[in-house]
């Protein structure tokens, strides 16, 4: 009986075209996070925080014994070290979700977009403060115009944007920490909700003791909307590891942008939030050196693209100098 031939390679265009929509579809979602929150009212910041930390560590631990990727959990616990971090990463991101959950919830879903456009700059400053990285010309205008910017939202607010800033500050951070542990996604997920999961039951647990939680008195579908915490905190993330072997950083970098933009039309259209002059001046001059960012990130991939082809074009022919050059010996010897 002949044997079945393998299935032919998916086409690349077609490999692209599932990167963008699994982009697409994380970066979305998270932009659509502030639909979610309120929903879940009258559950506090603290309560919603505490039942995305459980049921985001049981939507995982399903998600992982379907996949059978469990081999990656004995090196990682033969390493202190790592696990360390990766715990400084799991409470760097509480920070995070807390702060945005209150925000969205209290009335500050633009201010929350405002965040998480200036976490760019605020990736590449931690990068020179802390890695010692040295900047582009252009990196140096973004970062400035960024500077700017806060200035004359701390004018327009009448105090420091401070929940975008530490939006920015703790996601920029979170963002470093992850890339010093080296896990992929839904493993790094894991290994932050199991360090999240005890102090999480324990805040529940002392909400229902003192009869301040809401899972039980709020009905069925309240319930089931603090359980689906989980699935929306998964959904999101398993989408961006698809995307993000798919796609171009270059792609990726861009797509990033949409959930922002999300959350700001969220915040003004939906949530009928107020801007005025001096907060688009503000949110203008983030977007300048957005812009500025991204052209020059753009101009960079593309040079380095142009170097790496003429790099494969010298070493072709430098193959192929090489396989004829016997030939050309040994024709001349006969000729001789």
């Amino acid at each position: 009986m002949p044997s079945t031939p393998p299935a032919p390679p998916r086409p690349q265009r077609s490999e692209s075209r599932t990167g963008l929509l699994c982009g697409v579809a994380a970066y979305g979602i998270w932009g659509l996070f502030p639909l979610y929150w309120p929903l879940l009212e009258p559950a506090g910041a603290v309560e919603i925080l505490a039942h995305r930390m459980v049921w985001s560590l049981v939507t995982v631990a399903v998600v992982l014994a379907v996949t059978r990727r469990w081999q990656w959990i004995r090196p990682l616990l033969r390493q202190p070290k790592r696990l360390a971090v990766a715990a400084l990463g799991a409470a760097v991101i509480s920070v995070n979700w807390w702060v945005y959950i209150w925000a969205v919830n209290s009335g500050h879903v633009v201010e929350t977009s405002l965040g998480y456009f200036v976490n760019p700059l605020a990736t590449i400053a931690l990068g020179v403060l802390v890695l010692r990285e040295r900047l582009r010309r252009a990196q140096w205008v973004a970062v400035g115009a960024g500077a700017v910017a806060v200035a004359v939202l701390t004018i327009g607010y009448g105090k420091p944007p401070w929940i975008a800033l530490t939006i920015a500050a703790t996601f920029s951070t979170y963002s470093l920490v992850k890339k010093k542990v080296g896990l992929g996604g839904l493993e790094s997920m894991a290994v932050e909700t199991a360090v999240q999961f005890l102090p999480a039951l324990g805040v529940l647990l002392f909400l229902g003791g003192r009869g301040e939680s809401t899972f039980t008195s709020e009905g069925a579908g309240h319930a089931l909307l603090l359980m689906g915490t989980g699935v929306i905190t998964a959904v999101p993330l398993v989408s961006f590891g698809a995307a993000a072997v798919r796609l171009p950083l270059s792609v990726i970098g861009m797509l990033q942008y949409l959930a922002p933009v999300f959350q700001f039309t969220l915040g003004l259209v939906v949530f009928h939030e107020a801007m005025p002059p001096e907060r688009w001046a503000g949110f203008a001059l983030v977007w300048v050196a957005l812009a500025v960012l991204t052209g020059d990130a753009l101009r960079t991939a593309r040079h380095a693209r142009v170097q790496v082809q003429t790099a494969r074009s010298r070493a072709a022919v430098g193959n192929t100098e090489k396989t004829i050059a016997p030939q050309d010996t040994e024709t001349t010897a006969q000729r001789g």
